[in-house]
């Protein structure tokens, strides 16, 4: 049965950060929310990772995950980052934003798209991730908590400690978490395109939601 952590959401308990960390570490699937909302995570070194959130999201070798990162410094060590894309990021992280950029070689491949060899990548603006980030000293590879069939994430701890408690590791509780999922931006093409909007603000990119 997966733990369950209530967490302070502005000042996260550092006893309780550390012990996530270690689970993560170990190979564990936590459920935890964001600034936009709740995520799948582990750690990127595990290789079971993936497929155990492809059962679970009911998707594909396809999929997009997205390596959620300290800071932009951070970012470019795994992406591709030209000035141009450099000059987008700085004006929108942190931020409810995923970018698709091309990986580099400090990635592993399974991480990437089988075909295009790119990832999604953000760094998130919710104090619980930051100091599950710290601790890890690393990105954190993760998916939206959607599950198949549903348009919109699980919000609710209990309800996903109920739905997924054989499938994760540990739950995440840290106060109302909104059900809107990050604006997802696909940077790789020279101009920004829209692949999925969501909380984030579209103005800086100059794009509109259909």
């Amino acid at each position: 049965m997966a733990q369950y952590f209530s967490l302070h959401p502005e000042h996260p308990q550092p006893r309780l950060i550390r012990q996530a960390a270690e689970i993560m570490r170990a190979g564990g699937l936590v459920a935890f929310p964001t600034d936009s909302a709740y995520a799948l995570g582990g750690i990127t070194g595990d290789s079971d990772l993936l497929q155990r959130i492809r059962r679970i999201r009911g998707v594909d070798e396809r999929h997009h995950f997205t390596l959620m990162c300290r800071d932009l410094s951070e970012i470019a060590t795994y992406a591709r980052v030209d000035n141009s894309q450099y000059r987008l990021l700085k004006a929108t992280t942190p931020g409810p934003y995923t970018f698709i950029l091309e990986g580099t070689r400090e990635l592993p491949r399974r991480l990437l798209h089988p075909k295009r060899k790119t990832i999604g990548l953000r760094v998130p603006e919710h104090p619980v991730v930051a100091a599950l980030l710290s601790e890890l000293n690393e990105p954190i590879l993760t998916s939206t908590l959607l599950l198949p069939g549903e348009d919109l994430p699980l919000t609710d701890p209990e309800e996903i400690r109920t739905t997924l408690e054989k499938q994760v590791d540990l739950v995440i509780e840290a106060g109302f978490c909104g059900p809107e999922a990050t604006s997802v931006i696909d940077l790789t093409s020279g101009s920004p395109v829209l692949v999925r909007a969501g909380r984030g603000d579209l103005a800086p990119f100059g794009l509109e939601a259909n």
